[in-house]
């Protein structure tokens, strides 16, 4: 299940399909292998045993296992440049990327989890977005339509609707053509340039879907609000945003060693090296947008959850309600329904006192009137400390008052003396 593929560059803007023998290619030649490992449900020591199968020999345990672990690497391996921007999650998740790169003069092997768009390349200059293409669509009877007119023969292509789609989702450069790399410098941008393209377009389709949902949500009542809160979607949604920007962390921290360990190399030309600094902003401008997605799918599960506080809050008052009616008929049943024999200071045996009732009922009200004293003393206790603080404040005005009048009075002379 394992894909491989194997291409032959002669540095003139052509290239080949090669064997897959790892043969030291010519002067001036280049060579590219890629594996495409599967995505289904297997652990990671199975991935690398699969990769052992392939690339072994002539690769070495070490760069084998380089290629295969988990999170971000970049270093020399064997004299090689291997780097990795691999991320942990299930393999079968469209949210959990890995691209793993060993690069040297005159050749590059690489490793992917799953198909990559658009990883290989357009020879031609003509491609599907150079055309004037015409929608179709499928009518009522199921017969496809077409959007525009008739479809004259040499005015374009015919796009169907779900390819327009996806084509929607995808963030196309230079037409969608990819030229053929002259060099290994111009290869390793190409294939960084890739997998940026596929995380642009990941987060445009997830985008898209944040649209859709909110549209729903407007239109929707309260039977799609509840099932969203039961199905946990903006959750999810929320992880696989954690996901994405797990693997753009890891790009930020690789590309740039990458930048600075290829600088270094006479066979990496400046312009890429351009290139990948244009690509190491684009990465910083894409984990600005994954955030901004972030925050408005918390927005949104922050509104369905006080909908739904607002929900339960009205179950509460109808059930508040309820207990307002039937307190009062608890009540009496309660305060005649009581057996007060043998109660303390009701005195049932002696003839003379009968007024157990009328006792009980005194020592229910001393108690509650202690238990609402107890409620109500910290707000007095308030009040009495503001009104004390208001009389205090109002005295100490009227000395100042005092005081400013006695030094604004006229100065009486004494003889010859003058009172200060």
């Amino acid at each position: 299940m394992v894909r491989q593929k194997a291409y032959i560059f002669d540095g003139k803007g052509k290239y080949y399909n090669k064997d897959w023998d790892f043969a030291e290619p010519k002067e001036n030649e280049f060579c590219w292998y890629h594996v495409e490992l599967p995505k289904i449900n297997q652990k990671l020591p199975l991935f690398a045993q699969s990769l052992i199968d392939i690339l072994c020999p002539p690769l070495k345990l070490q760069d084998i296992l380089s290629l295969s672990s988990n999170g971000p690497f970049c270093s020399h391996v064997d004299g090689a440049l291997v780097f990795r921007v691999n991320s942990p999650g299930p393999p079968t998740s469209n949210y959990t990327f890995r691209l793993a790169a060993r690069v040297t003069e005159n050749s590059v092997i690489t490793v992917s989890l799953g198909r990559v768009p658009r990883l290989g390349f357009s020879p031609t200059s003509e491609s599907l977005l150079s055309q004037i293409p015409s929608v179709e669509t499928l009518s009522s009877g199921g017969t496809p339509s077409h959007r525009g007119g008739d479809q004259n023969e040499g005015s374009g292509i015919v796009i169907r609707e779900h390819v327009l789609e996806f084509l929607l989702t995808m963030n196309h450069s230079e037409e969608a053509d990819n030229p053929v790399p002259e060099s290994v410098s111009n290869l390793v941008v190409h294939i960084i340039d890739t997998h940026l393209d596929h995380l642009q377009d990941i987060t445009t389709k997830f985008e898209m879907e944040l649209d859709s949902v909110e549209l729903e949500l407007d239109k929707g009542g309260f039977a799609l609000k509840k099932q969203m809160l039961d199905d946990r979607r903006f959750p999810k949604m929320h992880l696989n945003l954690q996901r994405i920007l797990q693997v753009i962390a890891h790009g930020e921290q690789v590309f740039p060693r990458v930048k600075e360990k290829c600088s270094s190399k006479k066979w990496f030309s400046s312009e890429d090296i351009n290139s990948l600094e244009e690509l190491i902003g684009r990465l910083r401008r894409l984990k600005e947008n994954v955030g901004f997605i972030s925050n408005r799918v918390t927005a949104i599960q922050a509104g369905l959850d006080s909908w739904q506080a607002e929900q339960i809050n009205k179950k509460l008052y109808y059930l508040s309600f309820l207990s307002i009616i039937f307190l009062p008929l608890s009540i009496i049943t309660g305060v005649f329904g009581m057996n007060v024999g043998g109660v303390p200071w009701t005195e049932q045996k002696n003839p003379e006192v009968k007024a157990g009732f009328r006792n009980v009922m005194f020592v229910c009200v001393g108690v509650l009137a202690l238990v609402l004293l107890c409620f109500l003393f910290p707000a007095l206790y308030s009040r009495i400390a503001a009104w004390r603080r208001m009389i205090a404040l109002k005295r100490s005005w009227s000395l100042n008052r005092r005081s400013f009048l006695k030094r604004t009075l006229p100065v009486k002379e004494r003889g010859s003396y003058v009172r200060l």
